[in-house]
Protein backbone atom coordinates (compact mmCIF):
# COMPACT_ATOMS: atom_id res chain seq x y z
CA UNK A 1 0.00 0.00 0.00
CA UNK A 2 0.78 3.29 -0.68
CA UNK A 3 2.14 5.50 2.22
CA UNK A 4 -0.58 7.80 3.42
CA UNK A 5 0.26 11.27 4.03
CA UNK A 6 -1.32 14.01 5.47
CA UNK A 7 -0.93 16.91 2.88
CA UNK A 8 -4.20 18.50 2.32
CA UNK A 9 -5.50 20.09 -0.67
CA UNK A 10 -8.49 22.68 -0.02
CA UNK A 11 -10.82 23.22 -2.12
CA UNK A 12 -13.23 25.25 0.06
CA UNK A 13 -17.12 24.72 -0.79
CA UNK A 14 -16.50 23.61 -4.33
CA UNK A 15 -18.05 20.04 -4.11
CA UNK A 16 -17.95 19.57 -7.71
CA UNK A 17 -14.13 20.05 -8.14
CA UNK A 18 -13.55 17.82 -4.92
CA UNK A 19 -15.68 14.96 -6.55
CA UNK A 20 -13.25 15.54 -9.60
CA UNK A 21 -10.52 14.95 -7.84
CA UNK A 22 -12.01 12.29 -6.07
CA UNK A 23 -12.13 10.18 -8.92
CA UNK A 24 -7.96 10.97 -10.07
CA UNK A 25 -7.23 9.17 -6.40
CA UNK A 26 -7.93 5.73 -4.69
CA UNK A 27 -10.43 6.28 -3.22
CA UNK A 28 -8.49 3.34 -0.47
CA UNK A 29 -6.56 6.46 0.27
CA UNK A 30 -9.16 9.17 0.12
CA UNK A 31 -10.17 11.08 3.06
CA UNK A 32 -12.33 13.89 3.00
CA UNK A 33 -13.37 15.63 5.74
CA UNK A 34 -17.17 17.33 5.57
CA UNK A 35 -17.03 18.68 9.09
CA UNK A 36 -15.13 21.57 8.22
CA UNK A 37 -15.75 25.00 6.76
CA UNK A 38 -14.22 24.07 3.78
CA UNK A 39 -14.52 20.64 2.04
CA UNK A 40 -10.51 19.65 2.30
CA UNK A 41 -9.29 16.03 0.34
CA UNK A 42 -5.89 14.55 0.82
CA UNK A 43 -3.61 13.13 -1.80
CA UNK A 44 -0.89 10.97 -0.71
CA UNK A 45 0.14 10.80 -4.40
CA UNK A 46 1.78 14.24 -4.66
CA UNK A 47 1.97 12.82 -8.07
CA UNK A 48 3.42 16.17 -9.84
CA UNK A 49 4.33 14.79 -13.11
CA UNK A 50 0.56 14.12 -13.15
CA UNK A 51 -0.45 17.64 -12.43
CA UNK A 52 2.01 19.03 -14.74
CA UNK A 53 0.16 17.03 -17.42
CA UNK A 54 -3.14 18.34 -15.85
CA UNK A 55 -2.15 21.56 -16.17
CA UNK A 56 -0.72 21.61 -19.53
CA UNK A 57 -3.98 19.85 -20.77
CA UNK A 58 -5.85 22.73 -19.59
CA UNK A 59 -3.65 25.39 -20.78
CA UNK A 60 -3.35 23.41 -24.66
CA UNK A 61 0.23 22.77 -24.48
CA UNK A 62 -0.50 18.97 -24.81
CA UNK A 63 1.17 17.12 -27.39
CA UNK A 64 -1.28 14.25 -27.80
CA UNK A 65 -3.80 15.23 -30.23
CA UNK A 66 -7.35 14.52 -28.22
CA UNK A 67 -11.35 14.05 -29.29
CA UNK A 68 -12.93 17.25 -29.69
CA UNK A 69 -16.63 17.72 -28.35
CA UNK A 70 -18.02 16.46 -32.21
CA UNK A 71 -15.26 13.78 -31.86
CA UNK A 72 -16.73 12.69 -28.74
CA UNK A 73 -20.07 12.98 -29.49
CA UNK A 74 -19.71 10.53 -33.14
CA UNK A 75 -17.37 8.43 -30.36
CA UNK A 76 -20.32 7.69 -28.23
CA UNK A 77 -23.16 7.49 -30.64
CA UNK A 78 -21.45 4.69 -32.01
CA UNK A 79 -20.05 3.20 -29.35
CA UNK A 80 -21.65 -0.40 -27.78
CA UNK A 81 -19.43 -1.95 -25.70
CA UNK A 82 -16.94 -0.17 -22.64
CA UNK A 83 -14.40 -2.03 -20.68
CA UNK A 84 -13.49 -0.24 -17.24
CA UNK A 85 -10.23 -0.93 -16.10
CA UNK A 86 -10.53 -0.37 -12.35
CA UNK A 87 -14.07 -1.01 -11.81
CA UNK A 88 -14.61 -1.57 -8.37
CA UNK A 89 -16.64 -4.14 -6.42
CA UNK A 90 -17.46 -1.36 -3.94
CA UNK A 91 -20.67 0.90 -4.64
CA UNK A 92 -19.20 3.94 -3.33
CA UNK A 93 -16.48 4.23 -5.36
CA UNK A 94 -16.96 6.41 -8.50
CA UNK A 95 -15.92 3.57 -11.29
CA UNK A 96 -18.63 1.13 -9.65
CA UNK A 97 -20.90 4.25 -10.31
CA UNK A 98 -20.18 5.53 -13.49
CA UNK A 99 -20.01 1.48 -14.72
CA UNK A 100 -23.69 0.54 -13.70
CA UNK A 101 -24.65 4.46 -14.76
CA UNK A 102 -23.38 3.69 -17.99
CA UNK A 103 -24.82 0.07 -18.06
CA UNK A 104 -28.38 2.04 -17.26
CA UNK A 105 -27.67 4.27 -20.60
CA UNK A 106 -27.76 1.16 -23.09
CA UNK A 107 -24.49 0.52 -23.28
CA UNK A 108 -22.31 -2.51 -22.60
CA UNK A 109 -20.08 -2.82 -20.08
CA UNK A 110 -17.20 -5.13 -19.00
CA UNK A 111 -15.51 -4.45 -15.52
CA UNK A 112 -11.76 -4.95 -15.19
CA UNK A 113 -9.85 -5.23 -12.33
CA UNK A 114 -7.22 -7.95 -11.33
CA UNK A 115 -8.59 -7.83 -7.74
CA UNK A 116 -12.38 -7.94 -7.86
CA UNK A 117 -14.60 -10.82 -9.25
CA UNK A 118 -17.95 -9.53 -9.88
CA UNK A 119 -18.90 -6.07 -10.32
CA UNK A 120 -22.35 -5.10 -10.10
CA UNK A 121 -23.35 -8.56 -11.15
CA UNK A 122 -21.33 -8.77 -13.81
CA UNK A 123 -17.48 -11.02 -14.12
CA UNK A 124 -14.84 -8.82 -13.86
CA UNK A 125 -11.66 -9.55 -15.54
CA UNK A 126 -8.36 -9.64 -14.32
CA UNK A 127 -6.92 -7.40 -17.51
CA UNK A 128 -8.06 -5.79 -21.16
CA UNK A 129 -6.96 -8.91 -23.00
CA UNK A 130 -8.83 -11.13 -20.72
CA UNK A 131 -12.20 -9.57 -20.77
CA UNK A 132 -11.79 -9.03 -24.76
CA UNK A 133 -10.74 -12.69 -24.88
CA UNK A 134 -13.72 -13.90 -22.97
CA UNK A 135 -16.64 -11.29 -23.96
CA UNK A 136 -15.06 -9.94 -27.75
CA UNK A 137 -13.29 -6.69 -28.82
CA UNK A 138 -14.08 -3.46 -26.93
CA UNK A 139 -15.30 0.29 -28.59
CA UNK A 140 -13.72 2.01 -25.46
CA UNK A 141 -11.31 1.28 -22.66
CA UNK A 142 -12.38 3.47 -19.70
CA UNK A 143 -9.42 3.86 -17.45
CA UNK A 144 -9.81 4.56 -13.66
CA UNK A 145 -5.82 3.96 -12.41
CA UNK A 146 -3.49 6.82 -11.69
CA UNK A 147 -1.43 8.55 -14.68
CA UNK A 148 1.45 6.60 -13.75
CA UNK A 149 -0.59 3.39 -14.19
CA UNK A 150 -2.14 3.79 -17.24
CA UNK A 151 0.49 2.60 -19.63
CA UNK A 152 -0.10 -0.96 -19.75
CA UNK A 153 -3.88 -0.55 -20.13
CA UNK A 154 -3.28 2.19 -23.23
CA UNK A 155 -1.30 -1.18 -24.51
CA UNK A 156 -3.90 -3.40 -23.97
CA UNK A 157 -6.43 -1.12 -25.69
CA UNK A 158 -4.21 -1.00 -28.66
CA UNK A 159 -3.38 -4.86 -28.74
CA UNK A 160 -7.34 -5.66 -28.83
CA UNK A 161 -8.18 -3.23 -31.52
CA UNK A 162 -10.29 -0.53 -29.12
CA UNK A 163 -10.85 2.34 -30.72
CA UNK A 164 -10.37 4.82 -28.15
CA UNK A 165 -8.36 5.02 -24.74
CA UNK A 166 -10.64 7.06 -22.60
CA UNK A 167 -8.87 8.53 -19.48
CA UNK A 168 -11.38 9.24 -16.93
CA UNK A 169 -11.61 13.00 -14.49
CA UNK A 170 -8.40 14.16 -13.01
CA UNK A 171 -6.29 11.64 -15.19
CA UNK A 172 -4.16 12.65 -17.87
CA UNK A 173 -1.04 10.48 -19.17
CA UNK A 174 1.40 11.77 -21.87
CA UNK A 175 2.59 8.01 -22.17
CA UNK A 176 -0.68 6.15 -22.12
CA UNK A 177 -1.82 8.94 -25.01
CA UNK A 178 1.35 8.57 -27.18
CA UNK A 179 0.50 4.48 -27.08
CA UNK A 180 -2.93 5.14 -28.20
CA UNK A 181 -2.44 7.80 -30.85
CA UNK A 182 0.44 6.56 -32.58
CA UNK A 183 -1.41 2.99 -33.41
CA UNK A 184 -4.16 5.38 -34.35
CA UNK A 185 -6.73 5.18 -31.76
CA UNK A 186 -8.63 8.26 -30.56
CA UNK A 187 -8.06 9.79 -27.49
CA UNK A 188 -10.04 11.41 -24.50
CA UNK A 189 -8.47 12.68 -21.40
CA UNK A 190 -9.68 13.97 -18.32
CA UNK A 191 -13.44 13.61 -19.14
CA UNK A 192 -16.34 11.18 -17.33
CA UNK A 193 -18.09 9.31 -19.82
CA UNK A 194 -21.03 8.89 -18.21
CA UNK A 195 -21.10 13.08 -17.92
CA UNK A 196 -20.01 13.28 -21.42
CA UNK A 197 -23.59 10.79 -22.84
CA UNK A 198 -25.93 12.88 -20.26
CA UNK A 199 -24.41 16.79 -21.28
CA UNK A 200 -24.37 14.96 -24.83
CA UNK A 201 -28.11 13.62 -24.53
CA UNK A 202 -29.43 16.72 -23.24
CA UNK A 203 -28.40 18.41 -26.55
CA UNK A 204 -29.90 15.56 -28.73
CA UNK A 205 -26.35 15.27 -30.10
CA UNK A 206 -26.28 10.97 -28.51
CA UNK A 207 -29.52 9.17 -29.57
CA UNK A 208 -30.18 6.61 -27.13
CA UNK A 209 -28.35 3.59 -27.16
CA UNK A 210 -30.34 0.12 -27.09
CA UNK A 211 -29.70 -2.51 -24.30
CA UNK A 212 -27.46 -4.97 -24.97
CA UNK A 213 -29.69 -7.87 -26.40
CA UNK A 214 -32.31 -5.40 -27.50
Amino acid sequence: NDTVTTDEIRFGDNDTLAALVANAIDADVLVILTDQPGLYVRDPRQDLEATAALLDLHEGRFDVPLLDDAGVRSLLASTRRIAIVGASDHPWRPSHGVLRDLRDAGYEVIPVNPNARVVAGLTCHPTVTAAVGATGPVDIVDVFRRSDQCAEPAREAVATGARCLWLQLGIASREAGRIAHDAGLSVVLDRCTIIEVRRLRARDAVPPTAPPGS
